[in-house]
């Protein structure tokens, strides 16, 4: 799980009819150039004053947070965003992610929420309006993704008891713990919430960091040991402390799972589904790392400290064990004194991931409290699944630490692609871009001719590579448009090849009931559907580029 990574900045400023609103790109931004641009292109700058009259008719609200809208969205764009959603026409891009989505709405809010606590009386009604008018854009996007969850009625009993302690600490939340229907564990909106509405605050105090392990008797021993992180202390920590009856933690490790179920733990029948995707070779050196650093640990630590590592705790079972707790349970949290740590946070592991969250940002300790709050992005309602985001991964990364696919459309899933240009091609191709890839083209609007619903940068360098000037409707540019889908179909049928020469061997594993093999297969399942798709938008691209050029050579014909 990730920290929270604000990308802007914004302040405003004040007169006696009205204020000015900032909305600014952050200069210390790796993407400042690129964002910079597609600002411009449609009709920004990098700093962008908005003023705000002290009265305002409904239409001017709506105008002025389509605008201010449409600048955080840019200013919110990660890397993988950029790349899918350029658009060289300067038209505003009306929607990139989930993510991006939510997090625009999250920039605006905070901005207005500063100025509403310092505005005069006369500011204080259009700065409320414009914020109304952002919330109600909120719940409309959130009320397509909310649904009642599906609970079970398996017992929970030992997560139920950690509720207790955790109150009994200072724990607050608005959350019940419930099993979901096809997520295993998750939490329930007690009741109906509010954006802002903090559904879950845990005290500093029963949160698992680096300070456990530097009060323990292991922590002279480990703090000699040569290129010793804090997170491996961690780890190891959390492999004894598991065992002990009277621990402080008793009652957290009773609810976690005898198994983790994540793709560190894939037997020899699933990864043989994956060969030749970019999931095993992930796998297979996450493997061989955690290997290499168990042996380069153990079994030294228990011949040499057999009373503080005894060999039953320090099994090779026992250390992968702890890996995937880690993997998959932690949190990196920004303390009071400004030190990001890997913790383990009793009770927020029971929320789940989702690529529509409630809970964006949850990485930074409150210093007045003393907790760590989750604060809701968009609204929950009662008994709806309440989710957080893991992070902007990719389904191989959420397998390999997580154990699953999220449901639904996940933008980051992409397929890298490695691409060699001839040396005399090379020297045509000047682009932003290092690397390209493509993900599955029916998450792009543009599916017309010299888009076909794959990424602008890809296809410009392919352009550039093989004929370089401009794409228009001429009959060159067209006849150049048709070598380029040619080159394309190439490269694609070459993957899709991959996938059709190992069918014959997936039937058998089809019948599997281990969990793994059928993750493996849900996998590549849906690797094969992505190079299914630019296959599909290729064959499609170039029916149509034909039909223009034929188009054309009529008006030559006719001219």
């Amino acid at each position: 799980m990730e920290t929270d990574n604000q990308t802007f900045s914004s302040d405003e400023v004040r007169d006696d009819d009205g204020c000015f609103i900032l909305l600014a790109l952050d200069r210390n931004d790796h993407l400042f150039d690129k964002k910079k641009k597609l600002l411009e292109r449609q009709g920004f700058m990098s700093e962008n004053l908005i003023f705000l009259k002290c009265s305002m008719y409904p239409e001017e609200v709506d105008t002025v947070l389509k605008e201010l809208v449409q600048i955080a969205r840019i200013l919110q764009l990660n890397e993988l965003e950029m790349y899918f959603g350029e658009n060289n026409e300067g038209t505003p891009v009306d929607f990139y992610s989930p993510r991006n989505e939510v997090e625009a709405f999250d920039t605006i809010i905070s901005l207005l929420d500063s100025s509403l606590s310092s505005c005069t009386p006369a500011q204080f009604s259009v700065l409320q309006e414009l914020r109304k008018a952002v919330i109600h854009m909120i719940h409309e996007y959130g009320n397509v993704h909310s649904m009642d969850a599906k609970t079970l009625e398996n017992s929970c009993e030992k997560e139920n008891c950690l509720l207790q302690w955790g109150e009994s600490s200072g724990v607050r939340t608005s959350l019940k713990v419930a099993y979901v229907e096809g997520a295993g564990r998750g939490t329930i909106a007690k009741e109906d919430l509010d954006v802002g509405d903090t559904v879950l605050e845990i005290p500093l105090a029963i949160i698992i960091s680096e300070e456990l392990v530097q009060k323990s008797t292991m922590y002279p021993i480990l703090s000699k040991v040569e290129g010793m992180l804090p997170e491996t202390m961690m780890l190891l920590w959390s492999m004894k402390e598991k065992h002990i009856v009277d621990s402080k933690f008793r009652v957290y490790f009773d609810t976690l799972p005898e198994a983790f179920n994540t793709g560190l733990s894939f037997g020899i029948g699933a990864m043989a589904t994956l060969v030749g995707t970019l999931l095993f070779d992930e796998l297979m050196q996450a493997k061989e790392h955690l290997r290499k650093q168990y042996n380069e640990l153990f079994p030294a630590l228990c011949n040499d400290h057999p009373a503080i590592f005894p060999k039953e705790f320090y099994s090779w079972e026992e250390f992968l064990w702890a890996c995937e707790l880690w993997y998959s349970n932690s949190l990196k949290i920004m303390f009071p004194d400004g030190h990001v740590r890997t913790c383990l946070v009793p009770i927020a592991g029971f929320l789940n991931h989702s690529l529509h969250p409630h809970i964006l940002h949850y990485g930074k300790v409150d210093s007045d409290t003393n907790s760590l709050k989750f604060r809701l992005s968009r609204p929950c309602r009662a008994g709806e699944e309440c989710y957080l985001s893991y992070g902007n991964y990719s389904g191989s990364h959420l397998v390999t630490f997580y154990g699953f696919l999220p449901e639904g459309d996940n933008v980051d899933d992409v397929i890298p692609l490695d691409i060699d240009f001839s040396e005399e091609d090379n020297n045509n191709v000047t682009s932003d871009w290092n690397t390209h890839m493509v993900r599955g083209t029916w998450l792009s609007k543009n599916q017309g001719i010299f888009h076909y619903g794959l990424p602008s940068p890809f296809l410009e360098c392919f352009r550039k590579a093989l004929f370089p000037g401009l794409h228009t409707n001429c009959k060159g540019s067209l006849e150049g448009e048709i070598d380029v889908l040619s080159e394309l179909l190439l490269i694609f049928s070459g993957m899709m090849e991959k996938f059709e020469d190992e069918d014959e061997d997936e039937d058998e594993s089809r019948t599997s009931t281990e969990w793994d093999v059928k993750l493996a297969l849900e996998y590549k399942d849906l690797q094969r559907k992505i190079v299914s798709s630019c296959l599909t938008s290729c064959h499609a691209g170039l029916k149509t580029v034909e039909f223009a050029l034929c188009d054309c050579m009529k008006e030559d014909i006719r001219g």
